[in-house]
């Protein structure tokens, strides 16, 4: 099926409404598909509380099970309860490099299924289309897998091996946009849509029931050109859900400094300007150093690309090398060795200041030498990184029209540098300009806005429901909630499934007793209208 011409239909109230086509997007659409997870017969699992809870009623599928019950005694590396449930379930124990087993089994249950939609810019996988292709991801590649494809097995498809267990941005897009056209999940895609707007829409005096109104753009292919070419029509699009669950993700909108000269043209906020350079032919060792911003991967990926062509490269950062906090120091060195040797060149080669030397001329050092002769002794050594120099404890005051630099450390002393381009890579914010004030007054702090790390949606810990929504049916997932590994953002989609078929059951309960009632009292009629008659 063409997904990006596939039709949206606006005359009709649809259930669920997924905004958003990525891992988190793709998992719920699995579990709304029919595909139900349930306890292998003889399946045992590694944490005995949780094998025990598991056992109790082993006939029941998780969606119908007591999620806060079994989370209760959990502990991982997410903040959400349901995250860490699913995940030792998917993966027992792999935070300790175990290959345990699942103990799950998945059943297709067509009449499970819910209706519903999903909606995405691009094709299936949504950011992962547009990352970087060659480096490989942070997670291993299993941690990588939704439920019911091995992404190794997929990859043993593919003839090839996934490296040191890891496999790269490419792969991981080609993966998801696979695993849509392998589960038959395809007809409820609906791909190059644009959402403008999300709002809450009372009922009407005809009897219609409260319910979301979704509004946007749909890109669609128009006639075919002499050329075999096609001219892209933008179509708007309105349709009605009870649900809307909003799988957006976070890397929409770089994240600013907010310093002046920002928005000069050396000044970048994405690693593909870095990659457009290099394409350019506008870097190289006898290029001035480029200043990187920021102590992420993202940040660490840029340090590479720019090492690998001898380009001399200054590396500002707030944090110091020894922060716990720092994502460096959370990562195992023989998983990830070419970050551990990003950190090594963050701690052995940092800026060392003279101790008499001007503050408001310490450019002068730097623009006339490479970024080594500025390092400490320990840049001599055998494990130095020629070209290279970090700034820890360090921000960026000021970028000037004359690509110099102003740094400031914690003390409070000044350094400026010449450079030939800056990135500011510090993370991003998601887009949620489809909802009112971009979303904040459903973040946890509603005065600040939604970020994933900082300030992320506030949600309903066991049903992922939004807490402050204008009606009840809103629910977010995945990096709007707070999780960034695709390992946890499919608690969020058992969550959300669990929570609407804990709400279908409750209606259809709800609509027997009514139909219940309603035949009794015709039968109290009926026995009325006897009587009289026979009297």
């Amino acid at each position: 099926m063409d997904l990006h011409n596939k039709e949206i239909l606006p005359d009709e109230i649809l259930p669920v409404v997924i905004i958003g086509n990525g891992p988190s997007g793709i998992c719920l659409s699995y579990l709304l598909s029919g595909y139900t997870p349930y306890l292998s017969p003889g399946a045992g699992h590694p944490n005995p509380l949780l094998h025990s809870k598991l056992g109790d009623q082993p006939h029941l599928s998780l969606l119908e099970q007591d999620l806060e019950y079994l989370c209760e005694g959990l502990e991982g590396r997410s903040s959400n309860p349901v995250a860490v449930l699913f995940d030792s379930l998917l993966l027992p124990d792999s935070d300790f490099g175990l290959d345990h087993a699942s103990p799950l089994a998945w059943r297709y249950e067509p009449e499970r299924a819910t209706p519903h939609l999903v909606l995405g810019k691009g094709p299936p996988g949504g950011a992962w289309h547009a990352m970087e292709g060659s480096m490989l991801t942070l997670s291993l590649a299993n941690w990588m897998e939704l439920p019911g494809l091995k992404l190794k097995d997929w990859m043993r498809d593919k003839r090839r091996n996934v490296r040191n267990d890891r496999a790269t941005p490419a792969e991981i897009a080609s993966y998801y946009q696979h695993y849509v056209s392998q589960m038959s999940l395809g007809q409820s895609f609906a791909c190059g849509t644009t959402v403008t707007s999300v709002t809450r829409q009372p009922g009407n005096q005809e009897g219609s029931p409260p319910c979301w109104r979704v509004t946007g753009l749909q890109r669609r292919e128009g006639e075919e050109l002499g050329d075999g070419s096609s001219v892209s029509q933008e179509v708007s699009f309105s349709l009605c859900a009870n649900n809307v669950v909003l799988a957006t993700g976070t890397h929409d909108i770089p994240a600013r400094l907010g310093v002046e000269g920002e928005s000069l043209p050396f000044v970048c906020h994405s690693f593909w300007e870095l990659e457009a350079a290099i394409s350019r032919g506008e870097l190289d060792q006898s290029s001035d150093p480029v200043l990187v911003v920021g102590a992420g991967l993202t940040a660490a990926d840029a340090v590479l690309a720019a090492h690998h062509l001898n380009t001399p490269v200054y590396h500002a950062f707030r944090r110091s090398v020894t922060d716990p906090g720092l994502i460096f120091n959370q990562l195992p060195k023989l998983l990830y060795p070419e970050y551990h040797k990003v950190h090594q060149m963050m701690t052995q080669q940092q800026h060392q200041p003279g101790p008499l030397q001007n503050q408001a001329h310490n450019h002068s050092q730097h623009s006339s030498s490479s970024p080594s002769s500025s390092s400490n002794s320990s840049s001599s050594s055998s494990s130095s990184y020629a070209g290279y120099l970090s700034f820890p404890c360090h921000r960026v005051v000021a970028f000037r029209p004359d690509r110099k630099c102003v740094l400031e450390s914690d003390s409070g002393r000044r350094t400026v540098v010449q450079v030939s381009m800056a990135l500011v890579l510090i993370g991003a914010h998601p887009n949620l300009s489809f909802l009112p004030d971009n979303g904040r007054p459903l973040g946890l702090n509603p005065d600040e806005p939604i970020t994933c790390r900082r300030n992320p949606l506030e949600v309903d810990p066991f049903t992922y429901q939004v807490v402050s929504a204008d009606g009840p049916g809103l629910y977010a997932m995945g990096p709007l909630v707070g999780e960034n590994f695709v390992r946890f953002l499919k608690g969020g989609a058992l969550a959300i499934a669990s929570h609407l078929a804990q709400r279908h059951t409750e209606a259809r309960g709800a609509e027997s007793n009514a139909q219940r009632l309603t035949e009794r009292r015709v039968d109290r009629q009926t026995e009325t209208e006897v009587c009289v008659l026979d009297s």
